[in-house]
């Protein structure tokens, strides 16, 4: 593709139609079309639609890039996604086609998610969900709730995140354990946390928050045996990524009314209208809310409109090594 003949850009999963809004786009000149998709493009289409374009923006994971799709676009010169990583972006395939690839700062996720994790395990507790329904329905109240001081909270992870909801659950008075496979004593009191053994931390928690980076080795952590370890009634909440828990074995222990459930994270995203964990009463569900912020997405896509711009000078910025 010939830069002076123009260049197309796909902003991709706009989900809040917010993109065009936030960032001065016009600035990147104007032979500069830029084309902001607010629907999930299909995977089967994504080829066919994406192929005009010479820059895709992509927000988070939201739209995998692989090798074979990457293949499909002979006029892609530049991808930019927003955060500091994306593990569903072939990198190695995109260099290997000489596609730079820059990434964004990562704005205010990490606090956003720890107080959505807060929220979920609040929401869980008192029943809230089910007493908002009945404000607006004309009822009143209709559940019990239960306090957190003096239970237990479990972290699975205690990095960056963990970290913050561990002292949040301190701070409501809560007595805070952690396990990981690597996590030390000193490692878990420097995080607010008292270390404790896998076993023992599904078996002991009243709440189990996840706080873990998704990969070969943590897919499927949280499975049926850990499920099965958790004490009736106690809330299980994901604010980190689907694939760490067992989904099936999850739905098995919702639909039999053994635990609670406080989920940011899916499987499969957008979650399937038809999803068995939406029709759940003791499933509180939110649709990945947990970076998603105006301060972070502002600077997601003033970042990549700078990424774009630098790129186009032949100095690009934040570029992300294979």
């Amino acid at each position: 593709m010939n830069q002076a003949d123009g260049i197309r850009v796909a902003v991709l999963d706009d989900y809040q139609g917010v993109a065009e809004g936030l960032a001065d786009w016009s600035g990147l000149g104007r032979d500069v079309t830029v084309d902001f998709f607010r629907e999930p493009v299909p995977q089967a289409e994504a080829a066919s639609r994406l192929a005009p374009y010479g820059v895709l923006c992509l927000m988070r994971e939201r739209m995998p890039l692989d090798a074979a799709l990457i293949a499909a676009l002979p006029s892609l010169r530049l991808v930019v996604f927003t955060g500091g990583r994306n593990p569903s972006v072939d990198v190695a395939a995109l260099k290997a086609r000489g596609i730079t690839v820059c990434n964004t700062r990562n704005g205010e996720g990490g606090i956003a998610t720890a107080e959505l994790t807060v929220a979920l395990m609040l929401a869980c507790a008192r029943s809230l969900p089910r007493e908002f329904a009945n404000m607006a329905g004309g009822r009143w109240q209709e559940t019990l709730g239960e306090g957190l001081e003096g239970r237990t909270l479990g972290l699975v992870g205690l990095g960056r995140i963990g970290a913050r909801v561990a002292a949040v659950g301190r701070a409501l008075g809560m007595r805070v354990t952690a396990w990981s496979p690597n996590l030390t004593p000193e490692r878990a009191e420097a995080g607010g946390a008292v270390l404790a053994t896998r076993e023992a931390l599904f078996s002991e928690s009243d709440v189990v928050s996840l706080h873990m980076v998704l990969a070969p080795a943590t897919r499927g952590i949280v499975g049926a045996a850990e499920i099965a370890r958790m004490r009736k009634g106690a809330i299980l909440v994901n604010t980190s990524r689907g694939p760490l828990v067992d989904e099936a074995a999850l739905i098995a222990a919702l639909g039999e009314g053994r635990i609670r459930a406080g989920l940011d994270v899916f499987d499969r995203e957008p979650l399937p209208a038809d999803h068995p964990l939406r029709g759940l009463p003791n499933a509180v569900l939110t649709p990945h809310l947990g970076y998603v912020t105006e301060g972070t997405f502002r600077m997601f896509y003033e970042d990549t409109v700078e990424a774009i711009a630098a790129w186009r000078r032949g100095a690009p910025v934040r570029v992300v090594e294979a």
